[in-house]
């Protein structure tokens, strides 16, 4: 009962500071909670030894000195508690702590250290990790490494208060060493762990190694990176520069770019380090915000080459060739050596640009000009840079004189090569290739399915899906979310959602409207033996169109509505999206694993005569029913005009002028592996 007394004398301070309002509310109500939570288990002397009731008063004084941080006269009473012998709660020493940080005062803070392990006291571990951060903080590695060492137990904060330490220090090789001995340690990282470890990654192995780490131990799941995040500033707790980066990385995977938006302003509270910039960079590029990203990278003083990639592959991946390779050139005028992760940007920016001379120039100089060897990525992108061109021929031949032994991927490219330009012999072959490579990789027999589908070969469909299920291989279903400030998901023919029989009225409404200014289902998308009508209502509800249609119907007609897809977007969703945004004249994104296609308002004679051509045209597709072209001259003004965020009026008339010349159908799709 004394000792419940003596708490609740202790405690007294901060309820003053509650009621009086001498500090904010929800902090000191935060530390009363923290307070009671360590009542059970607190010592505020060695064990068996009373308090006399004439040290309250000394107890309430010191607490209250640290929570209204009054250093000089904490430090006074700190004196008398070592006299006394006579020690506190972590938690109010912690506040003693901070006051020091606050105050820049060093050796006040060594004199706390010193006190808490006087005469045999024994810290809690938490108080332990608290003087190690305070110790990072003076820039005190020495005395925070010997503090580490003495250490009898150590958790998942002690170890990355450390490794964080040593990767802002630039000590990579100590950080890495450190994550050594924590995993034989037995202690799991955290996402805090790995976001700080990441900084200390200068090489690709290194980086590989822990990626696979990081989805081992399921911390790539941003939702729960968010959850936690938001928990942690509800409790009262700080961010710091690697928990803002972690956080923006999750925004970054599930493309919720307003959400990203408000760690932002977080953000303006730091002097932004180079780190941090770059994760807004690859936040507001991923989620397609070219003018937030542009103004950060022309804002910001410092650039390494992990920046002028970021906007190099940034711009690669949403349609923008051109400017990602005028950005090229002004990184090596500004003498930033490119690396391999640069010039795969630039690779991936030709091949999707159709610049099919271009890219064989920078591939076969990459190592005479940048010193970068070609790697499995970069021979990747040719092969798909000449299967799109329609040069299957040089695309086999380049794969059998790879340095590297060729994986699933590359021989997965071609294989979407063959699909486009419906080479049986040569996606048969690549089929096979990749299966002795990945036995159960469904995509496979997927974009074999679609090949047999699209030349009617419907057996030889039935007899891919019968051996897909013999060897258990499992189709993943296409899934889109529609991400704005909350996260909706949805699968084909799945009726989960609470609002799904008004979203697929919705959806209705809409084909019913495409319909009436021409919109007809391509059924070359569709996988099954079915005909008329079934085709087209199999193409209907793909999941992306179910995203869109609760995009429309929630959200105001100014703002983007913004879709992420599991799979590779099919060539009949990309022209209902396309052909919807000029009718609604809105504005829709759609972000599938490999690019992120604008969709934005034209005047309806533009957008009608345009849309098919967007499509074929922008993925390079050969034949045409008129003549055969290696790369049209007028792709790259129709990724611009359509699926940009700037429509250029003078694009848009040449590409008039083209279509004038051209007739185009919309006959193929892209390189895709899913119709739902």
């Amino acid at each position: 009962m004394k000792s419940v007394l003596r708490y609740k004398a202790k405690l007294t301070p901060v309820f003053k500071l509650v009621l009086s309002g001498q500090s904010p509310a929800i902090f000191a109500l935060g530390h009363l909670l923290q307070h009671l939570c360590y009542f059970s288990g607190a010592a505020m002397q060695p064990q068996n030894e009373r308090v006399p009731i004439k040290y309250n008063d000394l107890l309430n004084e010191f607490t209250t000195y640290c929570y209204t941080r009054d250093l000089p006269r904490a430090m006074n009473v700190l004196n008398s508690l070592q006299t006394h012998k006579i020690w506190v709660d972590a938690v109010t020493y912690s506040e003693l702590i901070k006051c020091c940080l606050a105050s820049g005062a060093v050796e006040q803070g060594k004199r706390v250290h010193q006190h808490v392990f006087s005469s045999g006291y024994e810290p809690k571990t938490f108080l332990v990790n608290t003087l190690i951060n305070m110790y990072v903080k003076f820039n005190m590695l020495d005395e925070a490494k010997a503090l580490f060492d003495r250490m009898p137990e150590r958790n998942v904060v002690s170890w990355t208060t450390m490794i964080a330490a040593y990767s802002s220090a630039k000590m990579n090789n100590k950080a890495l060493e450190f994550l050594i001995f924590m995993l034989r340690d037995g202690v799991t990282p955290n996402m805090f762990t790995y976001s700080s470890i990441l900084r200390a990654c200068d090489d690709l192995s290194n980086l590989r190694q822990l990626h696979c780490s990081i989805v081992k131990v399921g911390l790539d799941d941003g939702d729960e990176a968010l959850a936690l995040f938001i928990r942690m500033k509800r409790a009262g707790f700080s961010a710091d520069q690697s928990t803002l980066t972690s956080v923006l990385r999750a925004c970054t995977s599930l493309a919720l770019l307003e959400v990203g938006r408000q760690v932002h302003v977080h953000i303006l509270k730091f002097q932004r380090d180079l780190i941090l910039n770059n994760a807004l960079l690859d936040m507001y590029c991923k989620c397609g915000s070219f003018e937030d990203a542009d103004k950060i990278f022309t804002q910001m003083v410092e650039k390494d080459v992990i920046s002028w990639s970021t906007m190099i592959i940034g711009y690669a991946q949403n349609g923008f060739s051109r400017k990602a390779l005028e950005l090229f050139n002004d990184m090596k005028v500004s003498g930033i050596r490119p690396n391999y992760i640069t010039v795969l940007g630039v690779l991936f920016a030709c091949s999707h640009a159709g610049l099919v001379e271009d890219g064989q120039y920078y591939f076969h100089s990459m190592k005479k000009l940048f010193g970068v060897d070609p790697g499995r990525e970069h021979y990747g992108c040719m092969v798909d840079l000449l299967g799109r061109s329609g040069k299957l021929d040089e695309a086999v031949k380049l794969i059998h004189e790879m340095e590297c032994e060729p994986d699933a991927v590359t021989w997965r490219t071609l294989l979407g090569a063959c699909r486009v330009h419906r080479n049986m012999d040569l996606a048969e072959y690549a089929a096979k290739q990749i299966i002795k490579l990945d036995p159960s990789d469904a995509g496979t027999y997927i974009l074999l399915s679609h090949i047999y589908a699209h030349t009617q070969k419907w057996e030889d469909v039935v007899d891919l899906r019968t051996s897909m299920k013999k060897r258990g291989v499992k189709k993943e279903p296409g899934c889109s979310w529609k991400v704005n400030k909350h996260i909706h998901a949805f699968i084909m023919g799945d009726n989960s959602h609470p609002q799904i029989e008004e979203i697929n009225k919705e959806l209705n409404q809409i084909i019913w409207r495409l319909k009436e200014v021409g919109y007809v289902p391509d059924t070359n998308f569709v996988l099954q033996d079915i005909e008329g009508e079934q085709m087209e209502d199999s193409l209907l509800y793909h999941s992306e169109k179910i995203a869109v249609a609760f995009g429309v119907m929630s959200l105001s007609r100014e703002k983007t509505i913004r879709i992420r897809k599991n799979l590779r977007i099919c060539g009949d969703c990309h022209l209902f999206a396309n052909l919807l945004a000029q009718i609604e004249r809105r504005s829709i994104v759609i972000r599938d694993p490999i690019r992120k296609y604008w969709f934005h308002a034209l005047s309806a004679h533009l957008a009608f005569a345009l849309a098919a051509m967007s499509f074929e045209v922008g993925n390079h597709l050969p034949e045409t029913p008129l003549k055969k072209f290696d790369a049209c001259p007028g792709q790259e003004l129709c990724a611009t005009a359509l699926n940009g965020p700037d429509s250029d009026l003078g694009a848009i008339l040449e590409i008039v002028n083209l279509e004038a010349k051209l007739v185009i159908s919309v006959k193929e799709g892209i390189d895709d592996s899913t119709s739902s």
